[in-house]
């Protein structure tokens, strides 16, 4: 008897872990511009209960291994909103995927969303719903559905970078949240007027068919790339250069998308590391191409790969 109920503990011990829920998310927030008539002893409550909320929930039918989560951070750094318990946020999505054979984590996503608003009371649930993104109350539903989009943004470009289009149903669920967002006063980011760099484009550039190349990008760069960098480092550059020529033939072909700055920003230290020992073709090729693609960083790519 002894005997079968430990199987049985067993079993169900290896049921959980087969299926482990897929984000490993910190929470932080920064309170510090908030009023001071705030008790900021809330703001540790929602911190819990945001991170309860990201890592607790299944966000797909996948079985994830432990030690399979995605490790991603959301910082919000909150502002005083215009009516009591009511916040702006800017909130900081960073997320990254081990690379094969290496102690290092290229970044998935490293993004800054300034357009945050939501309404918070102590303890009040965070709750979501697919079906019913808008909620009772928009500005308090606001919040979830901006971290539940950006959880299924991190798993859609995860699993793209692992095996091709394979993030397609989870950029379809992140879509599924813009269609139906909540709406109100001061709520901003969901739409396509709200400006040319937000949540509305991101999802649309990652879903329009006519960019489905992007998707080819990821999984190259990714899979066909750093993660074969410690067994054939000059296949591993070669293949990561195509996937670089192919993004800068797709940004001279549809301009001023906002893919393409959300895949190369923060990716400078990244490339020069990736093409720093290549041979002189290859290196040469990488700073005309990332000279165009990273405009920004040109200087330094002519200093580091010359």
């Amino acid at each position: 008897m002894l005997k079968k109920s430990i199987a049985i503990i067993c079993l169900v011990l290896l049921t959980k872990q087969s299926s482990s829920q897929e984000l490993q998310a910190k929470v932080s927030i920064n309170a510090s511009r908030i009023n001071t008539t705030v008790d900021k002893k809330i703001f540790v409550t929602l911190q819990n209960q945001l991170t309860d909320f990201l890592n607790s929930r299944k966000w797909t039918n996948q079985a994830f291994k432990q030690n399979e989560r995605i490790n991603c951070s959301f910082v919000l750094n909150l502002d005083n909103g215009t009516d009591i318990n009511t916040f702006k946020a800017t909130l900081i999505v960073q997320a990254a995927r081990p690379v094969y054979n290496a102690s290092y984590q290229s970044a998935i996503v490293n993004f800054q969303d300034p357009d945050v608003l939501f309404k918070y009371i102590e303890y009040q649930p965070i709750d979501f719903d697919d079906n019913r993104v808008q909620g009772i109350d928009a500005i308090k539903s606001n919040l979830s559905a901006c971290l539940a989009y950006y959880a299924y943004l991190i798993i859609a470009l995860d699993f793209d970078s692992f095996s091709p289009k394979a993030g397609e149903p989870y950029y379809r669920k992140a879509q599924n949240i813009v269609n139906n967002a909540p709406e109100g006063s001061g709520i901003n980011g969901w739409r396509s007027f709200d400006g040319l760099f937000n949540r509305y484009w991101l999802i649309e550039n990652l879903t329009n068919t006519r960019n489905n190349i992007i998707h080819d990008v990821i999984y190259s760069y990714y899979r066909a790339g750093l993660d074969r960098m410690y067994e054939n480092e000059k296949e591993a550059q070669n293949n990561i250069l195509q996937s670089l020529i192919q993004l800068q033939a797709f940004n001279k072909e549809v301009s001023n998308t906002m893919i393409v700055q959300f895949l190369t920003q923060t990716k400078t230290q990244e490339f020069i590391g990736i093409f720093k020992n290549a041979n002189s073709d290859v290196k040469a090729r990488a700073l005309e191409v990332l000279s165009k693609l990273d405009a920004a960083s040109a200087a330094i790519y002519r200093d580091q790969l010359k």
